[in-house]
């Protein structure tokens, strides 16, 4: 079984920037409010007519150029996103295609939140076996177009952005390697945050749009605490798996959601506050993308550096969740 090592790391965030202060002037809401029960300052926004292949295709040209390869050498590109450009074709292939990558296969998971890390547990699996040696994978969400900006449990909460990560074959500690992988899930959950309308269930119609049938739906109350559990369990379960104690980890990526759930999380696990990354108030849970997105900005800022062990997870909604373990 071969070693896949993270080689390149990238992130785009859209240029508008939307304080709390704009949400004041619409809803029952302040900058305090939200600051206090969320961490969040601000947030990044598409302008209109911006995608998500957008954000995704800057983010992987800038892990690409780090990684020094050029997209006509990638074999596999796997986008972790539920707000792909289209219902079809995949944001994979829309990336592909203004990458040029012609050579790899490409296409999209769609588990939330935790979109990144499945599509980083189904990219290890696929190179392992020496069938693909070169793999792009993307969290991006388009978050902002889904909220109803008359529901304030909801509306304040997101952003948008996309991160991205190049894998290839490695030697192990020396050149890095993802240690440990854990994805689950639990459909029962499903109901505490889902988008009802737009699929097949509830497809696209004028009666669809005067419910709001299109936005965000979410129990914020029960979700914080499945979160803290499946964040913490599927932490430790990893960890144990490697012989790995909290004194070891050198950088903690939780899920940049919320930062009391981060906090908790956090303490739950052991691991300082001074290891923990947070951007939640520069950009808000920007879904799958928070997580290379603060992994990003954490090794371009020289915060991480090569040799160092991080952790990250994440949860949304399915339900699910999963946790990584890799030497960078």
């Amino acid at each position: 079984m071969k070693k896949i090592a993270i080689k390149g790391t990238g992130s785009f965030s859209p240029e508008r920037v939307v304080p709390n202060s704009y949400f004041e002037k619409i809803i029952d809401t302040s900058d305090e409010w939200i600051t206090t029960r969320t961490g969040i300052k601000e947030r990044r926004m598409i302008e209109k007519g911006q995608a998500m292949s957008d954000l995704a295709t800057l983010a992987s040209a800038s892990a690409l150029q780090m990684a020094g390869i050029s997209a006509d050498e990638l074999d596999l590109i796997i986008i972790g996103t539920s707000t792909a450009d289209m219902l079809s074709p995949s944001a994979a292939c829309m990336v592909q295609y203004r990458l040029g990558a012609k050579k790899a296969v490409a296409f999209d998971v769609n588990a939330a939140c935790p979109g990144f890390i499945y599509g980083l547990a189904v990219a290890q699996k696929f190179m392992q076996d020496g069938s693909y040696s070169k793999a792009l994978v993307v969290g991006g969400e388009i978050v902002s177009n889904r909220l109803d900006y008359k529901d304030r449990s909801t509306c304040v909460l997101f952003g948008d952005g996309a991160g991205a990560v190049v894998l290839e074959h490695s030697n192990g500690k020396d050149n890095g390697e993802i240690l440990a992988m854990d994805i689950e899930s639990d459909g029962d959950l499903w109901h505490l945050i889902h988008v009802p309308g737009g699929g097949s269930r509830i497809p696209p119609s004028h009666e669809m749009l005067n419910e709001g049938l299109q936005y965000l739906k979410m129990n914020g109350n029960e979700v914080f605490k499945h979160a803290v559990r499946t964040l913490v369990d599927s932490a430790r379960k990893i960890m144990a798996q490697q012989g790995i104690t909290s004194e070891e980890i050198d950088w903690f990526i939780p899920h940049q959601a919320n930062i009391r759930i981060m906090d908790v999380v956090a303490e739950k696990l052991g691991i300082p506050t001074e290891k923990v990354i947070v951007t939640v108030h520069k950009y808000g849970n920007t879904s799958a993308a928070t997580i290379p997105v603060a992994f990003d900005e954490a090794v371009r800022s020289g915060q991480i550096r090569k040799g160092d062990l991080v952790l990250v997870s994440s949860f949304g909604a399915g339900l699910t969740w999963g946790a990584a373990l890799f030497r960078y």
